[in-house]
């Protein structure tokens, strides 16, 4: 009976996130592994986790007062700070740590090259969103003008991307996972190439809040990063197989041979960040693809935007 009050009143004083994710996705696994694992509930917390389709509506949600904590793009901390926010926002704990997406040919290529775009239908991602901006630094490393070299189509909002694939248009798509896997097991397409192994390290999905939320709050934001950070560990010290099991409640609909597919590719990319500090030449890279793109409003300064202080502390 003394057991079971205690474990209650434990359980009664953990203290509430409200966190919002830009979408639902394998490629968020260590966030998954943090909640069903317990990491939170350790560390004294209670994550309500809620999927906000967009980044623009997961920052409004977040500038609201709507969630404490944003599980989004690095890039649109800067798209906000550029538009004169009160409360800045603050980068706090890195979750992935190269671009996700990978480049699916409708038909089987034995030796891929990426001079076999030109000339193409390229079935890309939005217009402005960190997916578009890294897959076009991509194709330009690789001496590809998207405008001129082939026939670059990002129109077509983001869920409806591969089922645009799916019915016939484009020659390549660039898709996120399990999308790629579950087209390749159907032989709609099949995956050449990562854009994360491609573009490199930068900040591509990062845990943000408000200034002021921080400095009310910077116990709980030492916690929370700190059951990433775990979470982080376990990931990469646990098996895919294992790993699916834990997040396949957040994939109902997954087969958890296919998650723990999923969850190999980007382990094995290192797509998962090891642990949650965002570092410099990271948020240099980001700007450097954002510049090339077009898209960045002006530089921003690395210290003002990013706090690696909780990172650090906890990696310790």
């Amino acid at each position: 009976m003394m057991m079971f009050l205690l474990s209650a009143c434990g359980k009664q004083d953990l203290q509430e996130v409200k966190v919002g994710e830009v979408t639902r996705s394998i490629f968020y696994a260590p966030q998954y592994v943090a909640i069903e694992k317990g990491f939170f509930e350790e560390e004294g917390l209670k994550v309500e986790l809620s999927t906000i389709a967009g980044g623009d509506k997961t920052m409004t949600a977040l500038l609201s007062g709507g969630i404490d904590v944003a599980l989004v793009g690095s890039e649109t901390s800067i798209y906000v700070t550029a538009q004169g926010a009160n409360d800045p926002i603050k980068n706090f704990a890195q979750l992935t740590q190269t671009d996700g997406t990978f480049l699916v040919s409708r038909e089987k290529i034995e030796n891929f090259s990426w001079d076999m775009l030109k000339g193409s239908t390229f079935l890309g991602q939005r217009k402005g969103g960190m997916p578009q901006m890294a897959g076009e630094f991509v194709l330009k490393k690789h001496d590809i003008n998207p405008q001129a070299d082939l026939e670059l189509i990002q129109n077509i909002d983001f869920a409806n991307v591969s089922t645009a694939f799916a019915s016939g248009t484009g020659d390549f798509v660039q898709l996120f996972e399990p999308t790629a896997s579950v087209f390749e097991q159907e032989g709609v397409g099949h995956i050449v190439a990562s854009f994360g192994e491609e573009s490199g390290h930068l900040p591509y999905t990062v845990f943000m809040t408000k200034d002021s939320f921080i400095n009310e709050n910077s116990e709980v934001v030492e916690k929370f990063t700190r059951a990433i950070k775990k979470a982080q560990d376990w990931v990469y010290a646990s098996s895919s197989e294992e790993v699916a099991e834990v997040i396949q409640p957040f994939f109902e609909d997954t087969e958890v041979e296919l998650i723990a597919t999923v969850v190999e590719r980007y382990k094995s990319q290192e797509s998962y960040a090891k642990d949650p500090i965002l570092d410099e030449e990271e948020w240099n890279n980001l700007q450097d693809i954002m510049e090339e793109a077009g898209e960045l409003p002006k530089r921003m300064d690395y210290n003002e935007l990013v706090d690696t202080s909780f990172a650090e502390k906890v990696t310790e």
